[in-house]
């Protein structure tokens, strides 16, 4: 009898701690953060120059500036967490991060499980190539090789016009192995493509296929947060500091809606 007690006293016990450890903090207008005095934001790291490891493992590029800025608007404090690409919209709707600021393209489809922001910047997808391909737009990949970074939604834009999709973890290392000789083309974000040319990937940009929108990723049962984040969004754009920001990375801004 004694024996059942303990083990129903060590199940409570859990149950408690775990209650515990998921229950967030409240702020005065009762949006919810892990902690009070922080912005927790997760970012991959893989995305070069939207996220990226430094040399102290910490991360940089665009889209931390955002997070970083966004923490700074709503008085807290800016704390990365960096998760796999393909995990983050998981690990926001789970919890692991109040939110991501990781170049999430708005659809339908993630849309079900988690929020979004106003968009912070505009891109979209485009096909790259080797330099002497003979591929230049959609029409060109029918029955090629194409490669994509594995939970982006350009593997549902390369299904669209081959059955020959091949994955990686990351756009960098997919654009790599085409620069490499691997691959007939990749299809990612243009500033993403751009910014490995011009960084020494024997690559070059063929048809723009389509605009997006990317934006924060905010749990969806957390609307007071994304009042609040939409809000900071606001007020960096009219004040220019995401253009500022933008500027730094790219040398343009990718932060207006274009015509």
């Amino acid at each position: 009898m004694r024996k059942k007690a303990l083990l129903l006293f060590s199940a409570l016990f859990l149950v408690c701690m775990l209650s515990a450890c998921a229950e967030k903090e409240k702020l005065s207008d009762g949006a919810e953060l892990i902690d009070k005095d922080e912005f927790v934001f997760a970012a991959s790291g893989e995305f070069k120059p939207f996220s990226y490891v430094k040399d102290d493992m910490t991360m940089t590029g665009f889209d931390v500036a955002v997070g970083e800025a966004i923490a700074k608007e709503l008085g807290l404090e800016p704390v990365q967490k960096r998760i796999k690409f393909k995990g983050i919209v998981e690990g926001v709707k789970t919890g692991r991060a109040d939110a991501a600021v990781a170049s999430h393209t708005i659809n339908d489809q993630r849309a079900k499980h988690v929020s979004f922001s106003t968009p912070y910047y505009y891109s979209g997808p485009q096909i790259f190539t080797r330099p002497d391909s003979d591929i230049k737009t959609v029409e060109d990949l029918e029955g090629k090789e194409v490669a994509v970074a594995k939970g982006s939604t350009y593997a549902a834009t390369a299904e669209k016009y081959t059955k020959n999709i091949k994955m990686y973890d990351s756009d960098i290392t997919a654009l790599k192995a085409l620069s490499t000789g691997r691959h007939d083309a990749v299809i990612t974000d243009f500033v993403t493509g751009k910014s490995a040319a011009k960084g020494g990937f024997d690559i070059a940009g063929q048809q723009l296929i389509e605009r997006s929108e990317q934006a924060v990723v905010i749990p969806q049962d957390n609307p007071l947060l994304l009042k609040r984040v939409n809000e900071a969004l606001e007020k960096l754009r009219q004040d220019g500091t995401l253009k500022k920001i933008s500027i730094d990375y790219f040398g343009e801004d990718i932060t207006t809606k274009p015509e």
